[in-house]
């Protein structure tokens, strides 16, 4: 694409915060997460499946509009940025978060995300709603005269499950034309205008969704038939029971993952650590897909046999009401309880969304060859010992 290419190799990756875990798919400490109800930039966890794309020349940048529609074209950033602004709070999260935790039951295939490939942010942008209306699409539709039913997003990430091709994924089209689905043509997040790690220069933000489908560096935009045919459509990112194994594995008996199930983790402890006897804090997040909100997160002490209910809060000041106007419908929650520590014990937290669906009490229940959807409940071991906490 003018403008935009994808490098061959490493050598000119943005400089990136030192407390990323890894040099190219890289996660934040667990701790940073609830430091804020806006992720920074430079704590948000970070995805690619190549060497991060290189602007050579903005004003040449273009995406070309294809596919089953009456007018092909392309729009400049410029065109894009005409259209009416967007700032959408919406929480972004690999399939793969908390990956690890389903590696230690059986060996799993993925990046080894810990609880922090996840975060949450302002995305600013033009409604992929409105777009669409421009090229002769109207709102809420869910099918073009030419049979046109999804919508898929091609990036210029190469990436070897590609064969070296593009990597690239899709929504229905009845989500994309919806305006209250707040899918967006980002150009901004937290304000300023996306670095390159995140997608710069214009990348697709899907609320609610896993982020596979949160394409960036966008190249093309295409309206099909069909869902796309990627790899990461139809080979990945697929909920298995745990009896399928890489050698009876049927990829097309599943659709592809989009809603992300109720979720939540504590960040404010970190696994087997040492607290003194008396109160501690547990922090962490709680969220739910599909713009469902978190109508309860509970922490027991007790291996689950007692619960208590744990605060919960959006934006700071401002009480939290699952699914109310004054509520961020597609962001995070974060909670707090504070609890009597006095042996050695494990702490548990587990979310239930505005749908009553509750995080799995096991791991063991939801494990899949590819260690995605880890939601079951999250636990933490504490040992009484000296701390500064």
């Amino acid at each position: 694409m003018p403008g935009v290419r994808g490098p061959s190799e490493y050598s000119q990756e943005p400089s990136r915060d030192p407390s990323l875990k890894e040099p190219f798919n890289a996660e934040p400490p667990r701790s940073a997460l609830v430091s804020s109800y806006v992720t920074p930039v430079h704590l948000f966890y970070k995805r690619n499946h190549g060497p991060i794309p290189i602007v050579d020349h903005i004003e040449n940048y273009s995406v070309s509009f294809t596919g089953l529609i009456d007018n092909p074209t392309k729009l400049s950033i410029k065109d894009i940025r005409s259209l009416p602004k967007y700032n959408v709070t919406a929480t972004l999260q690999c399939a793969g978060n908390r990956r690890t935790a389903m590696s230690k039951v059986r060996n799993v295939r993925g990046v080894g995300w810990d609880v922090s490939a996840i975060g949450n942010a302002v995305w600013g942008g033009a409604k992929l709603a409105d777009v669409l209306e421009l090229l002769g699409i109207p709102k809420l539709t869910s099918s073009t005269v030419l049979g046109g039913r999804h919508v898929e997003f091609v990036s210029v990430d190469r990436c070897k499950e590609e064969n070296g091709g593009p990597y690239k994924a899709s929504i229905p089209l009845s989500q994309a034309t919806n305006p209250d689905a707040d899918v967006l043509l980002a150009y901004e997040m937290n304000g300023e205008i996306l670095n390159r790690d995140h997608g710069f220069p214009l990348r697709v933000v899907v609320p609610g969704v896993i982020g596979a489908r949160s394409v960036k560096w966008l190249d093309s935009i295409n309206v099909l038939a069909e869902e796309c045919q990627g790899f990461f459509m139809q080979k990945d990112y697929k909920m298995f029971p745990p009896s399928v194994n890489w050698e009876n594995i049927n990829w097309s008996s599943r659709r592809p993952q989009m809603d992300f199930p109720v979720q939540s983790a504590i960040c404010s402890l970190e696994d087997v650590q040492m607290v003194k006897p008396g109160k501690v804090s547990i922090k962490g997040y709680a969220v739910s897909g599909g713009g469902r909100g978190i109508e309860r997160v509970d922490i027991s002490m007790d291996g689950g046999k007692s619960w208590v209910e744990a605060s919960r809060t959006q934006k700071p000041g401002k009480h939290y009401i699952s699914e109310h106007s004054s509520s961020d419908k597609w962001a995070w929650v974060l909670f707090e309880a504070t609890v009597d520590v006095s042996q050695s014990t494990e702490v548990i937290a587990k979310a239930v969304d505005s749908a009553a669906n509750v995080q799995p009490e096991n791991v063991e229940s939801v494990w899949n060859l590819r260690g995605v959807l880890n939601t079951s409940w999250h636990r933490v071991l504490l040992r009484l010992g000296h701390s500064n906490l």
